[in-house]
């Protein structure tokens, strides 16, 4: 099919994610066509850095031969093995083992899903389980965070706090509850860490006590909130809400399918400090995008507890047919063998340093208010004011023409709707590739701030506080 005839199919058949229908159908598609190391290519030949990492998830980069040798082997000689009727596949079982091994200590046992949201899913499912089988049927409420981002499935998308996922969708639920992001930029206190975590506690604290810690099951959060603009905590926040939740008697949740796999230094971001949760969720990097899988890890007590929940003819009605797929699990234990024996890890935390130094470098930039970063993810937050903190009029529509004016300098990052340009850079990129990010997205901004409109704002935002 020629290109144009491409675009014309995707506008009348393929329904995509995220994204308003009719803006897509009159845009139209833009083809990727291949992709190797931190680069893409589109259909029409441009070669584009990813600074992103696809959706943060192509963690190892793009046309690793050894994911793509093992995928095939595997797919030759055993491309399907149902979990059902206590089958089970070599891949998968030994994927297990290495996560358990790799994993804060208190996770013992591993779900394997087939993405992000339907991990959390599973976790919330678990859960609701967990509390029945051990006489603990009243606790049902789950507190998550503000912006927090926990997937888009049926019972997920309640837990995501954030507005597109809940328009029309009648979520959240009522028994799914939200506090305070640890959003240190935009808080009151933003050059006293210490408050932000402070007041993070004090605000679980409070949401447990109004439901009644008897009605609450959990805690769900992001280790670092990734789609609700990439906010990265005070260090001391997440062990701080662990210890929270062991003293008011609820599961501690990590969402890491943004943060694991290397994305924020070590192979989870739990380890940072020494954090150890009732249930971790992960993705993305865990196949690196190369296929469909996700997992959650469960604590052995809140497995114990499912398994002794009923006599042994009931089984624990949930499941997945593409649950622990051979051949993504085959794909997985390339991905950690990359990872470390293949120095990627060790590669990402070399070059989050040059990394860091790019971001904090953009903040002389007029439109740069704020850069944040922990691993390989970070931020820049644009405003019209920086004493102020001023956002942008949303009418500016900044985020699809910074998208754009970035296409346009062949770099591909998140330019979320609050005017958040998002980073996760593949753990292969060399330094050369993190200057280069640097200076595309420097010239982007340029082009951005060249727009008489957004020049217009700025003026009007310095009148508005002189």
């Amino acid at each position: 099919m020629s290109i144009a005839s491409l675009i014309e199919a995707d506008r009348k058949h393929l329904i995509h994610p995220v994204v308003n229908y009719r803006a897509h159908e009159e845009r139209g598609v833009t083809i990727l066509e291949s992709g190797h190391g931190a680069w893409l290519r589109d259909a029409n030949g441009n070669e584009l850095l990813d600074a992103f990492a696809g959706l943060w998830c192509v963690n190892t980069g793009y046309g690793h031969e050894s994911i793509v040798k093992a995928a095939t082997e595997q797919m030759s000689r055993l491309p399907y093995a149902t979990g059902y009727f206590h089958f089970g596949s070599a891949p998968a079982i030994q994927l297990a083992e290495q996560l358990v091994e790799l994993a804060p200590a208190s996770l013992q046992h591993v779900y394997f899903s087939l993405g992000g949201s339907d991990a959390v899913d599973s976790a919330i499912r678990f859960i609701t389980h967990y509390f029945n089988a051990t006489g603990r049927p009243s606790k049902k409420h789950i507190i998550a965070l503000e912006r927090g981002y926990h997937g888009s499935s049926s019972t997920g998308a309640g837990l995501t706090a954030i507005a597109s996922f809940h328009r029309n969708f009648d979520v959240p639920l009522r028994g799914q509850h939200h506090i305070h992001s640890p959003y240190q930029y935009r808080s009151a206190t933003p050059n006293d860490p210490q408050a932000v975590v402070a007041a993070s506690v004090a605000a679980l604290e409070a949401k447990v006590s109004e439901l009644g810690a008897e009605n609450v099951a959990a805690f769900f959060c992001e280790p670092v909130q990734g789609s609700g603009g990439v906010i990265v905590p005070p260090k001391g926040w997440l062990k701080a809400m662990r210890e929270a939740c062991r003293k008011l008697d609820i599961l501690f949740v990590a969402d890491e399918v943004i943060t694991a796999f290397g994305r924020t230094g070590p192979m989870f971001a739990c380890e940072l400090e020494g954090v150890e949760p009732d249930l971790m969720t992960v993705a993305k990097g865990l196949t690196a995008g190369y296929a469909p899988m996700g997992a959650v890890l469960m604590s052995d007590e809140v497995y114990q507890g499912i398994a002794d929940g009923g006599s042994r003819a009931d089984a624990v009605g949930h499941g997945q047919t593409y649950s622990a797929h051979p051949v993504s699990a085959a794909i997985g234990l390339q991905v950690l063998r990359l990872y470390q024996e293949g120095g990627l890890l060790a590669n990402g935390v070399a070059q989050a340093e040059h990394f860091a130094a790019g971001l904090d470098g953009l903040l002389d930039h007029p439109l740069v208010g704020d850069s944040r970063h922990r691993g390989l993810l970070g931020a820049l937050e644009l405003v019209s004011n920086k004493e102020h903190r001023t956002r942008f009029d949303p009418s500016l529509n900044l985020s699809t023409r910074i998208f754009e004016a970035a296409y346009r300098n062949k770099i591909i990052f998140r330019a979320f709707g609050d005017n958040i340009l998002g980073f996760a850079p593949a753990l292969c990129y060399s330094r050369d590739e993190v200057e280069l990010m640097t200076d595309r997205v420097r010239k982007t901004l340029d082009d951005i701030l060249a727009q008489e409109d957004v020049r217009a704002a700025l003026r009007s935002a310095e009148k508005v506080h002189a």
